[in-house]
C-alpha cells in the first residue's frame, strides 16, 4: 500500500469515527478544499470546518451518523476515494443519504494538498432542505446561498475558536 493510500485511509476511517484531530493531521498546511459547500484555504479553514462538522455530529446526530468508504487509490502525486454518509443536517433536522467522490493531491511528506468533494448539490438538497431543496435545488440562487450560509457557520466557528 502506497503511503498517500494509507493517509487516505487514515482520514476516512478518522472522519468514521469524528476524530477531527486525526483528520486535521492528514492535511498539509498550505491545504485547499473544495465541495458544494465550501472553498477553503489553508490549514485552519479546511481543518475547522472538519471540526465544526465533527462537533455538529457528535452534538446532534451521532446516533445517526455513519460513514462507509471504498476504492480508496493513491500514489505519489494523488488520490481518490468515493465515500458515503448518512447523517442529521443540524440546520434542519432532516436525515441524508450522501454520495461523494472526493479527489485528492499530496506534497512530498504525504500530507493532502488539495481535495475535492463532488456531488449531486441538487439530491443533497432535497434531503437537506425539504421543499426549498426540491424547488430550488438545481438553481445557482440556492447553491450560492447555500456556500453563504457554510461559509458564515465557519467563520463563527473559527471565531469562537482561535487556534
Amino acid at each position: 500500500m502506497h503511503p498517500n493510500q494509507k493517509t487516505l485511509e487514515n482520514f476516512y476511517s478518522a472522519f468514521a469515527r469524528l476524530d477531527a484531530d486525526t483528520i486535521a493531521a492528514c492535511y498539509a498546511p498550505d491545504a485547499q478544499f473544495d465541495d458544494e459547500a465550501f472553498s477553503l484555504r489553508g490549514h485552519r479553514e479546511v481543518t475547522g470546518m472538519w471540526r465544526m462538522l465533527c462537533e455538529a455530529t457528535k452534538a446532534k446526530g451521532a446516533d445517526v451518523w455513519k460513514l462507509t468508504y471504498s476504492g480508496i487509490e493513491a500514489d505519489t502525486r494523488g488520490g481518490k476515494a468515493h465515500w458515503e454518509a448518512d447523517y442529521r443536517f443540524s440546520a434542519t433536522g432532516r436525515m441524508v443519504h450522501n454520495v461523494i467522490d472526493g479527489v485528492f493531491e499530496f506534497n512530498e511528506q504525504g500530507l493532502i494538498t488539495r481535495h475535492r468533494d463532488r456531488f449531486d448539490f441538487w439530491a443533497w438538497s432535497r434531503q437537506a432542505l425539504g421543499a426549498p431543496g426540491l424547488l430550488l435545488g438545481w438553481t445557482p440562487l440556492l447553491r450560492k446561498k447555500v456556500r453563504a450560509q457554510a461559509a458564515s457557520n465557519l467563520q463563527k466557528y473559527l471565531a469562537s475558536h482561535k487556534t
